[in-house]
């Protein structure tokens, strides 16, 4: 049993005092701790948001935590805390102080377990792949956290938990040219062309979420994976739109444009093959003849490729939209929606850049690409996402993880042999609706 300390209690805060705490708090800022994320959680998620502070005896905030409630039948409910507590982990009476009367007012509305996935980086690597010290000790953490009663939940190598336990965060420290210069050769390459090609970038409204919910249809449909209905993304947007904190940005080629490039580059090709002649007498002209036609032969596939697209799409496309939060001095690439058409305008990896250089100017500290994977095993259907991500020259990152308070024994038991069965469910539910929006935009 954890003692009490009679100086700390655990109350419930305004939002703007806890928005106040929260954002500025020094380490543990973060977009899934706000009472922004809480409203959406309400909104759309079907829980209750609390906002709790655990304040001394001169009323001084000294943690806080947004606590979500899921209401289950019979009364009972469980408790979960997305990247909390915001709180000093360092202080390890704070630790337990917050755990015990977070646990309490758990308690108290017949919660069945409390879940925290806290903020913490259990290691981390550069771009080159060097191992980075930390600033402190994470299995002192971690046997802080357990010694109180929290259970581990391992540390998993995929998406088995309720956020990624794996990222890439860019350092937004560093000057932009080294940042660029962090990228992998064929990402400054495909850049490049992008650019040549006159791709364009522009940060979307509103009025865009029904093209960035059609590209993001179309990706989970590649990748055979269900993320949500667009009234989700809607309000997400609207909520945290507000203090302007989402920013959606749309990458968009304009084929007529990239057609006059590529016919340039199909002039500078037919002269030099005519410099060379129809039988050059050396061996090296030969070869570089054959080199020629092979390259004239790719392009006048390529531009066949984007006349076929200006007929059917029109003199603009939106093949990228992707959803940035930015939440004080951290920003998030929370969801990316890609058209399967064109990618060889490599329009994609022009909008990651774009996004990059707009939170550099914003003054955010911290870009991270939200979630990846640990197992790296070639098999991984995921290997693919892991790979494109690292060419951004982040920081790999590996969170602590995953941990559940069991407050109520018997009814954890019957509530973990049920859910499952209730996730399969709906799980199928959701894919066939995918499937029916598909074929709507089809």
């Amino acid at each position: 049993m954890i003692e009490s300390d009679d100086n700390m209690k655990l109350i419930e805060l305004e939002k703007e005092q806890f928005e106040n705490f929260v954002g500025n708090h020094k380490t543990k800022a973060h977009f899934l701790q706000s009472s922004y994320w809480g409203e959406f959680c309400k909104a759309k998620k079907n829980l209750i948001p609390y906002y709790l502070g655990l304040v001394d005896n001169k009323d001084n905030i000294l943690g806080a935590a947004l606590l979500l409630q899921k209401r289950l039948p019979l009364g009972y409910s469980y408790f979960y805390s997305p990247r909390g507590f915001v709180i000093d982990y360092s202080d390890s009476n704070l630790i337990k102080e917050m755990t015990k009367k977070v646990c309490e007012f758990a308690k108290a509305k017949k919660a069945i377990f409390l879940t925290i996935d806290p903020d913490i980086i259990k290691e981390k690597h550069n771009y080159l792949d060097e191992k980075v010290e930390l600033e402190y000790n994470t299995n002192d953490i971690l046997k802080l956290l357990t010694s109180l009663g929290f259970k581990h939940k391992g540390f998993t190598k995929n998406f088995e938990t309720m956020q990624p336990r794996y990222t890439f965060r860019i350092d937004m420290n560093q000057s932009l040219e080294d940042i660029t210069d962090h990228f992998s050769k064929t990402t400054k390459q495909r850049i490049k062309k992008a650019e040549k090609l006159n791709t364009e970038v522009v940060i979307g409204t509103k009025d865009d979420i029904d093209t960035f919910y059609h590209l993001m249809a179309l990706t989970e449909d590649r990748k055979d994976f269900v993320s949500h209905p667009k009234d989700y993304y809607e309000k997400l947007y609207e909520l945290f739109d507000k203090e302007n904190m989402v920013k959606l940005f749309l990458g968009k080629i304009y084929p007529k444009k990239i057609i006059n490039e590529l016919q340039k580059d199909l002039e500078e090709l037919n002269n030099k093959i005519k410099e060379l002649g129809p039988d050059p007498a050396s061996k090296s002209a030969k070869n570089k003849l054959k080199e020629l036609n092979n390259q004239l032969s790719k392009l006048e596939k390529e531009i066949e490729k984007y006349e076929e697209a200006l007929k059917k799409y029109g003199e603009s496309i939106t093949l990228n939209a992707h959803m940035i939060i930015l939440y004080h001095d951290k920003a998030w690439v929370l969801y990316a929606g890609n058209h399967n058409i064109l990618t060889e305008s490599y329009s994609n990896y022009h909008t990651y850049l774009e996004h990059i250089k707009y939170c550099k100017e914003n003054g955010i500290k911290i870009y991270d690409q939200f979630g990846t994977i640990g197992d790296l095993s070639k098999d991984n259907p995921r290997l693919g996402l892991h790979e494109f991500k690292k060419k951004f020259g982040g920081d790999y990152i590996e969170f602590l993880g995953e941990f559940e308070y069991v407050l109520n024994k018997p009814m954890y038991f019957v509530f973990k042999k049920l859910v499952p069965l209730y996730r399969k469910i709906m799980l199928q539910k959701n894919k066939q609706h995918l499937n029916n929006e598909i074929k709507k935009t089809k």
